[in-house]
């Protein structure tokens, strides 16, 4: 499949180390990249480890960078930008809240493995024995990766424009769902999405209370941020009232408009 250079250096000048790509392979991600609309490739190598699960690197001793975990860093950073510039686009009418609830939606892990799946990324990566056995080929958290390392692995090799195509194309008709549907009212995730970029840290939900009969109960739901209250939400489920407590945070931190009907 691949001749790897391995390295047990710390050096990061050396953790780049040449990667052989077999004709076969290339062939693969060649088809893969056709699937997108992208044209042939500069850096196959960037690729690879895109699709390189860190279960092939770890059982085959090899350097931790020839795996797609460093390019899928990047590549969260790609797609949020790239979504950003589209519903900024498309949207001119909407408030700052509005474009980052359905933002949060589009580049949910649940999304991304759907894209993935669509694709049949799977079909494309490479696994270590164990992972594969226990199908990792089919595992949504390591179809969602590898696309967002793709993501990476294209921005790298120069197919901005090709990529910001390619996503419009996979995106339209998710973002005319999620516009049209209250599914992009998931406070929870916004307020996830926005902690998480600010300090890394994430909300803590904790239910505080519970009333009324067993058949019809009223759940209390408290969320703090850092040890802050930031709400209190009340609903007839934990679902329910934690969604109440994620949009009564959001406000308190301005960033949800007020609806005022």
């Amino acid at each position: 499949m691949v001749s790897p250079a391995s390295s047990n250096s710390s050096d990061p000048a050396s953790a780049y180390q040449p990667v052989v790509i077999e004709k076969h392979r290339k062939q693969e991600i060649l088809a893969l990249l056709k699937v997108l609309g992208i044209k042939r490739p500069k850096n196959y190598e960037l690729y690879h480890r895109a699709l390189t699960h860190s279960s092939f690197t770890y059982e085959n001793k090899l350097c931790t960078y020839d795996n797609y975990e460093r390019l899928e860093y990047l590549g969260d950073a790609v797609l949020k930008l790239l979504v950003s510039e589209y519903l900024f686009e498309r949207f001119p009418d909407y408030r700052e809240g509005e474009l980052t609830k359905i933002r949060a939606v589009v580049v949910s892990d649940a999304r991304l493995a759907e894209l993935a799946e669509s694709l049949n990324l799977g079909d494309y990566m490479i696994f270590g024995a164990s992972e594969a056995k226990s199908g990792g080929r089919k595992r949504l958290s390591n179809l969602a990766c590898a696309f967002e390392a793709l993501l990476g692995a294209l921005y790298l090799d120069g197919k901005m424009p090709e990529l910001r195509e390619m996503l419009r194309n996979q995106l339209e008709h998710l973002v005319t769902h999620i516009d049209l549907s209250k599914t992009k009212d998931n406070y929870k995730a916004v307020l996830q999405e926005l902690t998480q970029a600010d300090d890394g840290s994430l909300p803590i939900y904790r239910t505080i209370q519970e009333t009324g009969p067993s058949h019809n109960r009223v759940f209390h739901v408290e969320v703090s941020i850092n040890g802050e209250l930031m709400g209190v939400g009340i609903g007839k489920s934990k679902k329910e009232a934690q969604q109440q407590a994620a949009r009564l945070a959001l406000e308190a931190l301005n960033e949800l408009e007020h609806q005022s009907s």
